[in-house]
């Protein structure tokens, strides 16, 4: 039994299967390769040499050099931040391309319009004619000359056309990380253009910083600068020695990374100190102008004398100003390059926001940058990287308030100026204005400083104005680890407390210095680069005064103990005294702060005492306590400040800070005892310390651990793979340093802030392990010192120096020691890429060199307890990680020497076996799948490959014995399989080399020695096999072999839960098959038959899955049909139309699929899922050896071809090209002649030169590119362009040709080996069922070409056609017929001579047939086709005579003037199409066309059956489902008629007199006698409607119209004919379903009861010569239910104004009778009048329902109203009524919906008889309101008022007070007296009932108008009575029934007459 047999009785263990024992991989390629079998093996074996490497990538360096110092102290952190990363790379031999090729133009090019009029035959020009049509001289010759055509100019990659698989699937793609880089946020570049007041006196000073409001923090750092005058920068020069080009800067990058609505960016502006508050020197500003009268000029001019004074004296002292702010959000908002700014917005040139100024420029010339980067910012959406750049002015500077210069303060009224626009306690503002521009940052300026001022890249060629970098403090945490070198202080002096000291402290500044013998703090604007001191800003006579000055200092990399802040208090005289000639400065006191505490950073806010002495020697290394010095207020802290340091050195981080120091005491920085923070540490302690310092790493903070991760690892790293001797003693630390790391790793990826990949990944980590990580370097030798550092002559010294950075010192050892180990093991390592040496590291010098991927293996497999689940559960971590150990391990090793078995240790290799098998056994397995896959992937390119195999075999075989869920089960291994099989070498893993490619040679080289040709069914069954999946190809191609399992396994999972099951393996194959196709090692044809040749097992399952597979396939296609008769074509077929509807191609028509076959449900394989498992399989057909493919088709069995033959119908319905990507039917013909033709070229699509044309990727492991795909840019996106849509229409046509293209190879493959077949019949029959489809569906000229040589060599090929296969005969006809039509030349072209060679070739024996299916066919396509053109079919008919001219051979039998008649009877048909086409707008003249023609065909029954089916069809598209019932229903009858001539069979409808119960019209279709037409004569009644399941389909079709149409009952009497038909064939499977359908039917009936609506009825009547045939005729119009009059009479006058002119046609607007004589005779008339079905009164006993009054109906009444004056309406008492009741030819609904009116009867009604029908109507509404279930309250109330409201007008009362007031005089009319005597009688007694009603439904603010319809009732009740109670005497004598004679007063013509 075959495995998909097992499968199928077994399929709940379906997936259980046990793994086949793979090859020995190594073994089998050196027995291959040293054979020589074939230089193909040689090419392709083994992996390349150069397959892996490791090197080193330099890093990317903004800054022009590194900001490394020389301190070894911190040369751990400035390596991890300086050193190349470390990469490992498998260098990508497979090219990833896309087409760059351009298209074709499209051309418009239609030629010659033939109008109507041409229709003499002879005198059309014919097409041009197919060159050396009967040409050839065998079958052989032209089967060749046709193959060559179709492999000319074709595309070789199908995959290249398709659209890219969802990327969702593909978890092949490994994502690169993120290479570490330093963090930036969102950049904004501020530039200061001006700051101006009204007078210009004195230099100012400002400074910028970023505040967040609503973190309530300052969010940067300052920025200084200053726009002074060269003027006032002279009054400076006695305090500026010199300045730095780099303090120029007025630009600032700023960098926001949480962006918010509340971010503002506050300016500062200082001023030089003066004398006087700051009220007092802002007042000139708030007073004076420059532009004021002269008085004012010489007050300026004092000022300015006296602030170059103060600047003089005071420069070096600044004092608090102004300051303004401007909300940054706002700005950008407003700016946004998402907004459309419109010119009314900028309020002439100024934007006002919260009510100050600020006016923005916009720049519409500067370039729009969009960032991919958006930030959402509260609600608002806009992105901070991309807005226009703007100018802004602000114009509101507040004064600055010398009490309130705090950040808490500035915090506050920023919050007020949130609020109200302005702060709440009144600020005094300054006149002046601060412009700035603002832009946002994508690439460097040039000329740009770092924020240690650093020139970064790019650097500016000439000496320009430098921008600065300002560095961000973000308002929340930043996770990215530290990148570069940075080591800067922050120190914030915040409140001076000076109020209790008595002296004159009141101008107060604090000097601040950084005491380390150097310039380290950052100086300001128009200055030195670095200074050694800082003065804060002064508050004029404030003896407390707040600060708000920020001191930025560099650290130096090596702080001591006696590095500190010094703080140095003064008092400044801003007046100099006359005495006085000294300094202003009068020393206070002075406080310090150490920068170390315990060798520890000191950070974070202090209040320091102050000495008031003169400082002693070394005062910074006593405590603050300890020096005898005088202190203020008795040590009592006065001066607070904050101290905050940004560094990537200084942890800040207790448990970072001790692991990092005890780490460094270990490799001999330190002496002992060790001091770490209050404790000392002896020798002795140092392992236990270290291991708890490792223990309690995880538990630091999450900022800290994350900032310096990468330093973190590495150094547990070397604790892993290094044993440490520590007091003369041996440590091993690795196991608590690998618990320590899984700790970590576990931490990571539960935080909720980090970010992970689509793979789960914790994205720090895999950046750290693609970029950082590396081998760790052995400890440093500390020179033969004594302490536990030293490894001493044990252990050997070894150190990478960096070439490129010279920085970090390194001295290679050369001692006796290396140079005795370089003896012992003499190996060289070379590191590919890397200028490094490497040097040998061994312990003892006995032990071998420890290898980290070992130790790390072992640490896995001995782990315990939670360590243990946390390192299986994150195996992604230490997979990647012991692969780039490998890696590296790999590249040091001398390859050619070194065998792959040879490369790791055995006891590696069982630890490796270990780790496989407890990952696959956890219970995250489904979570570490993925990364196991990507394990032994990564394992293929460094190990044994076929130890890989064994691990992948163990793994499947576990996977099968877990307890999990079957499409979990299936899912998980497909993964990884899809993982394993996207490897760059899996064909050479597969060893596709060895698999057969063509058909003589041996299945695979291990069974060649099999003697092949002994035996022919040997043969055969080894061909056979070769598809199908067997124990020894799953073998030999072991990761091919286990993906096709999978598959198969998949799709015979059977319940709809599998659906994303097949999805997956679907789309695994798909992925795999793509990468080959587009693999440019793969083009040679060789090549790929061996790579096609490997999937051969793939067709076998794809031919399986079709018996089980529902595609929804709806047609007559081979295989489709298990009784053998076309039953199911007719069932299947779609309404009318027998084009194919598939729900893979996206077509709506069917839903009938084969849902139930061979008793069992299946599941349905999705459209993108069929589409993608197709391609697949034509991938394969088109590149397998031509001759292979050809004897498996021979040795198939009949039931497998017919499979396959289905499978290719598929195929094409598939991949049919679809019009909607083009819009319209121009733009398709464009593309159908200018490009699709040409466009199966290859050469067309890309002109590639050599094959060469093709973009190569750089990434790892990626199989093809879908983002460099062409498909990519568009498919995703609505609002596609021009272009775009041309390109994918072109693209989507190519694919729809090529595949096509391969359908037809295989197709002329199957035919030409039907002479070695059995079953030939059968076999040509299907191959025409698939050609026939595949003319059907949109198709190329290219591919129609090829497909009508193909069908003529079927024709040339022998009668087969024209005897056996009838019905296809017909389909051939037609479809040849419809592309005689087509107004591609080249598709005329190449019909014609089919058609022509179908008559030739038919001559001899049935042309009669070929006439009869040709004329049919011509009727059934212009009656259908909108859009069809006769002048092309016209010369396409002249083309087909001169074919019949010019054939020699033929010229002395009949067929010329056979073919010169038919084409004549074709020609007639023609002019009818003609005619119809010119009421082409007129549905009604239409149908009445088509009605007319199908009539002329009483006697043809096959063409009269297809001009029913042309009305069917339009009557469908007009959504007439009814008539369009109507018409299949007369089609079936004419076939009943037919059959019942045949065959006498009971269960059979005798003729049309069956069906008159559906509708009496269907009599007209009683056939003609026997003697005219008999059914039995050659081509009559031949079509596939004249057998009994025609009849059935076509009133099967007819049933489901009626339902549409709402004809419930109809339903049931058409079910009563089919019923009979099926129990006689026992179909119970239709009777299910008819009986369903009957059920609902019913169900509809009741459900829907009153509420159907039917249809609505017009008499029509045309007046005048102008409407020709119509004059004088009148007809009833069906319209839809609820059609207005208004709606079709102005359908009916704007069709017939454009018929005859809008001056000459009139709508009559009345319903009275026409005169003629009063009609203009030039005018045209048209009268529309409603009217209603009429009924006798014996009828309606009948017709209860509402639909039995809507159904069969022939009688119609309208009324007019008239009086005898002439006018249409009067008083009560003269008041006439004229009843006119229409009968028409035929009963609605019919064929058509217009039916002429036969016969016309008027009576009229008098006064009386008016009033009597009135209260008649009354009474029955009143009747019908008031006894419904559901009563509608308003319906009810209306009613009532009409009935007894007192001033209804010609109510009830006034018709009593006419009518019955008084006895009437004449006799005659005291019946109708009487009669409205009792009709009031119930009418005012249903009026009381009402009254009743009302009261029940009535709400309770109602009550009054209940009251008053009450008493109206009650009045007209009371008015009534006398009247009512009258009785006429005479009518109450005895009747004597002799005299009785009815009395009317109905007159009518027929009376007359």
């Amino acid at each position: 039994m075959r495995f998909r047999e097992i499968v199928m009785i077994q399929h709940c263990t379906s997936s259980s299967y046990e793994a086949v024992e793979p090859l020995d991989l190594e073994e089998f390629l050196m027995s291959q390769l040293q054979s020589g079998d074939s230089a193909l093996m040689q090419e392709l074996g083994d992996f390349p040499d150069d397959d892996l490497k490791v090197e080193q990538v330099e890093k990317e360096c903004r800054t022009v050099k590194h900001s490394v110092p020389l301190e070894p102290h911190v040369r751990d952190c400035v390596k991890s931040y300086t050193q190349p990363w470390l990469v490992k790379v498998y260098l990508i031999h497979m090219a990833i391309w896309f087409y760059t090729g351009t298209f074709g133009r499209l051309t418009d090019d239609c030629g010659r319009t033939l109008t109507s009029s041409d229709f003499n035959l002879r005198c059309l020009t014919p097409d041009q004619r197919v060159e050396g049509l009967l040409a050839f001289s065998s079958h052989e010759e032209l089967d060749r000359f046709n193959q060559d055509a179709r492999q000319g100019n074709r595309h070789p990659e199908l995959f290249a056309l398709y659209p890219p698989a969802d990327e969702e699937e593909a978890v092949e793609i490994r994502p690169i990380p993120d290479c570490p880089k330093e963090h930036t946020g969102d950049r904004i570049l501020i530039r200061c253009q001006a700051i101006k007041f009204e007078i210009d006196i004195e230099p100012v000073f400002a400074t910028m910083a970023l505040f967040d409001l609503k973190e309530k923090k300052k969010i940067s750092e300052n920025f200084y600068c200053d726009l002074n005058s060269e003027q006032f920068r002279n009054f400076l020069k006695p305090h500026t020695p010199h300045v730095d080009h780099s303090s120029l800067a007025r630009s600032a990058i700023f960098s926001v990374t949480y962006p918010s609505t509340d971010i503002y960016l506050v300016i500062k502006i200082e001023k030089v100190l003066q004398q006087g508050e700051i009220s007092d020197c802002a007042d000139p500003y708030m007073t004076l102008r420059e532009c004021d009268s002269a008085k004012n000029k010489d007050k300026l001019e004092k000022l300015r004398g006296q602030a170059e004074a103060f600047c003089q004296r005071l420069g070096r002292y600044r004092m608090p100003f102004a300051w303004a702010t401007v909300n940054i959000m706002d700005v950008i908002t407003t700016a946004a390059v998402d907004r459309d700014v419109t010119d009314s917005d900028s309020l002439k040139g100024g934007l006002y926001f919260r009510g100050w100024n600020h006016s923005i420029d916009r720049r519409a010339q500067l370039p729009r940058r969009n960032s991919e980067r958006y930030s959402t910012i509260d609600e608002h959406f806009c992105s901070i990287s991309a807005f226009k750049p703007a100018t802004i002015t602000i114009s509101t500077i507040f004064k600055q308030e010398g009490d309130r210069l705090s950040d808490e303060d500035l915090l506050k009224f920023l919050s007020d100026i949130k609020k109200t626009s302005t702060p709440q306690r009144r600020i005094k503002t300054i006149s002046g204005s601060i412009k700035l521009d603002m832009s946002p940052v994508h690439d460097l300026p040039q000329s740009c400083l770092s924020t240690e001022l650093i020139p970064l890249i790019p650097v500016a060629e000439k000496n320009i104005r430098p921008v600065k970098e300002v560095l961000e403090f973000p308002s929340s945490e930043v996770y990215v680890p530290h990148n570069i070198y940075r080591n800067l202080l922050y120190v914030y002096p915040q409140r001076l407390n000076f109020v209790n000291r008595l002296t004159s402290a009141r101008n107060i500044t604090i000097k601040i210095q950084f005491m380390c013998g150097e310039d380290v703090v950052f100086g300001k604007s128009s200055g030195p680069e670095f200074v050694q001191e800082v003065y804060t800003p002064v508050t004029y006579h404030n003896k407390s005064p707040d600060f708000y000055e920020e001191v930025k200092i560099a650290l130096p990399a090596r702080l001591t103990e006696r590095h500190h802040l010094l703080f140095t208090f003064y008092h400044i005289s801003c007046q100099q005294k006359q005495n006085q000639s000294g300094s202003c400065e009068t020393l206070i006191g002075y406080s310090w702060l150490p920068i170390l505490n315990n060798d520890r950073l000191q950070t974070g806010q202090f209040c320091l005492p102050i000495v008031l002495d003169r400082l002693p020697v070394n005062y910074s290394l006593h405590s603050p306590e300890a020096p005898p010095v005088k202190w203020m207020e008795s040590h009592k802290g006065l001066f607070n400040l904050e101290v905050q340091a940004v560094s990537s050195v200084h942890t800040q981080d207790n448990h970072l800070e001790r692991f990092f120091t005890l780490c460094h005491a270990l490799e001999g920085g330190a002496t002992f005892p060790l001091r770490v923070r209050e404790e000392k540490i002896p020798e002795n302690k140092l392992e236990h310390e270290l291991k708890l310092s490792i223990i309690s790493l995880s538990s630091s903070s999450l900022e800290p651990l994350v900032l310096f991760l990468h330093l973190v690892l590495d150094k547990l790293f070397t604790l892993i793979m290094q044993p440490m001797v520590i007091a003369g003693q041996t440590a091993n630390l690795a196991q608590i340093a690998f618990e320590s790391v899984v700790s970590i790793v576990n931490s990571l990826h539960n935080s909720q802030e980090l970010n992970r990949d689509q793979q789960g990944r914790n994205s720090l980590l895999a950046s750290y392990l693609y970029w950082v990580f590396r081998l760790p370097d052995p400890p440093r030798d500390m020179h033969n010192s004594a302490t536990a550092a030293t490894v001493g002559n044990m252990l050997l010294q070894s150190r990478i120096r960096s070439s490129s950075n010279p920085d970090i010192p390194g001295h290679p050892h050369s001692s006796p020691e290396d140079n005795e180990v370089k003896n012992i093991f003499s190996i060289t390592f070379k590191v590919l890429a890397a200028k490094c040496t490497l040097f040998l590291t061994v312990v003892c010098l006995l032990c071998l060199l420890q290898q980290f991927h070992e130790e790390l293996a072992l640490q896995m497999v001995v782990s315990t307890g939670v360590c243990r689940e946390n390192a299986y559960k994150y195996a992604w971590f230490f997979f990647e990680l012991l692969v780039k150990s490998m890696a590296q391990h790999v590249s040091q090793l001398d390859k050619n020497n070194v065998p792959r078995r040879s490369r790791f240790s055995d006891r590696f290799k069982d630890d490796i076996t270990t780790i496989v098998s407890v990952v696959t056994e956890v219970e995250q397995a489904e979570k570490v799948n993925i990364s196991l896959a990507f394990f032994l992937y990564d394992l293929l390119s460094l190990m044994d490959r076929g130890f890989v195999f064994q691990l992948v075999k163990n793994y499947c075989n576990q996977m099968s014995a877990k307890s999990v869920s079957m499409p979990t089960l299936i899912s998980m291994r497909l993964e990884f399989l899809r993982i394993l099989c996207s490897h760059e070498h899996y064909l050479n893993l597969s060893l596709f080399f060895s698999s057969p490619a063509s058909a003589p040679a041996s299945p695979c080289p291990s069974i060649s020695s099999q003697s092949s040709g002994s035996c022919s069914f040997q043969e055969q069954q080894r061909i056979l096999g070769l598809f199908e999946l067997s124990q020894e190809f799953k073998q030999q191609h072991y990761l091919t072999g286990l993906l096709l399992t999978e598959l198969s396994a998949a799709l015979d999972m059977e319940s709809e839960g599998y659906v994303d099951t097949h999805r997956k393996a679907i789309n695994a194959i798909y992925s795999l098959l793509c990468s080959h196709d587009l693999d440019h090692r793969c083009i040679k044809p060789e090549v790929r038959a061996k790579v096609a040749a490997l999937y051969l097992p793939l067709v076998g399952i794809i031919i399986d899955s079709t018996n089980y597979l529902d595609f929804t396939v709806s047609d007559s296609r081979g295989g489709k049909n298990k009784t053998g008769g076309p039953e199911d074509d007719l069932e299947n077929a779609p309404l009318i139309n027998q084009s194919v509807a598939m729900a893979i191609a996206g077509n709506p028509f069917n839903t009938l699929g084969r849902n139930v076959l061979q008793g069992k449900s299946v599941a349905t394989l999705a459209a993108d899922t069929s589409r993608h498992l197709l391609v697949c399989f034509l991938w394969v057909m088109k590149n397998a050896d031509r001759s292979l493919i050809q004897r498996w088709t021979v040795d198939m069995p009949p039931s497998q071809l017919n499979k396959l033959l289905e499978l290719l119908t598929i195929c094409i319905s598939c991949f049919e090209y679809r019009v909607s990507l083009l819009k319209s039917q121009q733009a398709k013909l464009q593309l159908e002649e200018a490009l699709l033709r040409g466009m199966g070229a290859r050469g067309e699509m890309m002109k590639r030169v050599g094959g060469m044309d093709r973009t190569v990727g750089q990434r790892e492991n990626l199989r093809w590119r879908k983002d460099l795909t062409q498909w990519r840019q568009t498919n995703d996106r609505q609002d596609k362009t021009k272009a775009e849509l041309d390109q994918e229409a072109i693209i989507s046509g190519n694919l729809a040709t090529e595949t096509n293209l391969i359908v037809l190879d295989l197709l002329e493959t199957i035919v030409q080996a039907v002479p070695l077949a059995e079953c030939k019949d059968s076999v040509v029959g299907g191959v025409l069922k698939v050609l026939l489809h595949s003319l059907t569906c949109n198709q190329s000229t290219t591919f129609l070409s090829h497909t009508f040589s193909t069908l003529r060599a079927l024709v040339v090929k022998g009668d087969l056609l024209f005897e056996e296969e009838a019905e296809q005969c017909a389909d051939l006809c037609q479809k040849v017929l419809q592309y005689c039509s087509s107004p591609v030349d080249d598709n005329r072209s190449q019909a014609c001579a089919t058609l022509y060679l179908i008559m030739r070739y038919s001559y001899s024996n049935n042309f009669s047939r070929v006439k009869m299916q040709v004329t049919m066919s011509l009727a059934s396509l212009v009656g259908k086709s909108s859009d069809f053109q006769e002048e092309y079919l016209r010369r396409s008919l002249r083309t087909i005579l001169a074919y019949a001219e010019e054939d020699t051979e033929m010229q002395n039998t009949q067929l010329p003037s056979q073919v010169d008649e038919l084409l004549r009877n074709l020609n007639s048909i023609l002019s009818d199409t003609v005619k119809m086409r010119e009421f082409q707008e007129d549905p009604e003249m239409l149908m009445d066309l088509m009605y007319r023609i199908a009539k002329g065909y009483q006697t043809s029954p096959d063409l009269r059956l297809t001009w029913l089916q042309n009305m069917a069809e339009k009557h469908n598209n007009r959504k007439c489902y009814t008539e369009s019932a109507m018409c299949l229903v007369h089609a079936a009858a004419l076939v009943a008629e037919y059959l019942s001539m045949l065959e006498d069979h009971k269960y059979l409808p005798v003729g049309s007199v069956t069906f008159q119960n559906i509708s009496p019209n269907v009599l007209e279709e009683s056939a003609v006698s026997d003697d005219i037409l008999s059914p039995d004569e050659d081509g009559v009644c031949s079509g596939r409607y004249f057998t009994e399941s025609g009849l059935v389909g076509l009133l099967e079709q007819a049933a489901e119209l009626f339902s549409n149409g709402g004809l419930y009952e109809a339903v049931n009497e058409v079910y009563k004919i089919i019923i009979p038909i099926l129990e006689a064939h026992r179909d119970f499977r239709k009777l299910a379903s008819t009986h369903d359908k009957l059920q609902r039917a019913f169900d509809n009936i009741i459900q829907k009861g009153h509420k159907r609506m039917f249809g609505t009825y017009f008499r029509v009547g045309f007046y005048g010569a102008k409407f020709g045939d119509l004059d004088e005729r009148e007809f009833i119009y069906k319209e839809p239910g609820i059609t207005h009059l208004p709606e079709i009479s102005h359908r009916l006058e704007n069709f017939y104004s454009q018929c005859v002119g809008e001056d000459t046609l009139v709508m009559i607007k009345d319903s009275t009778p026409v005169d003629r004589k009063q009609l203009n005779p030039n005018k045209a008339y048209i009268q529309i009048t409603y009217v209603e079905p009429y009924f006798d009164d014996y009828e309606m006993k009948d017709r209860l329902t509402n639909f039995e009054k809507n159904f069969n109906l022939r009688r119609f009444m309208y009324t007019t109203p008239f009086t005898k004056s002439g006018r249409p309406r009067g008083e009560l008492n003269e008041q006439y009524k004229r009843k006119t009741i229409l009968t028409t030819m035929h009963a609605f609904p019919y064929v058509k919906t217009r039916i002429n009116v036969i016969q016309k009867e008027e009576f009229d009604l008098t006064p009386i008889e008016v009033a009597i029908e009135d209260m008649q109507k009354k009474t029955r509404e009143l009747a019908v309101a008031t006894h419904r279930e559901q009563p509608d309250a308003k319906m009810l109330q209306m009613l009532l008022q009409g009935s007894v409201g007192a001033t209804v007008n010609q109510g009830p009362l006034e018709v009593a007070q006419v009518f019955l007031n008084e006895i009437p005089a004449d006799p005659k009319l005291f019946r109708h007296h009487n009669k409205l005597r009792l009709c009031f009688k119930e009418f005012i007694m249903r009026c009381g009932e009402a009254v009743e009603k009302n009261k029940h439904l009535i709400t309770s603010d109602q009550k009054e108008y209940q009251q008053e319809l009450k008493k109206n009732y009650n009045r007209l009740r009371e008015s009534l009575r006398p009247m009512l109670e009258r009785k006429i005497p005479e009518l109450y004598k005895p009747i004597i029934r002799d005299s009785f004679k009815r009395l009317s007063f109905r007159r009518a013509q027929e009376e007359n007459s």
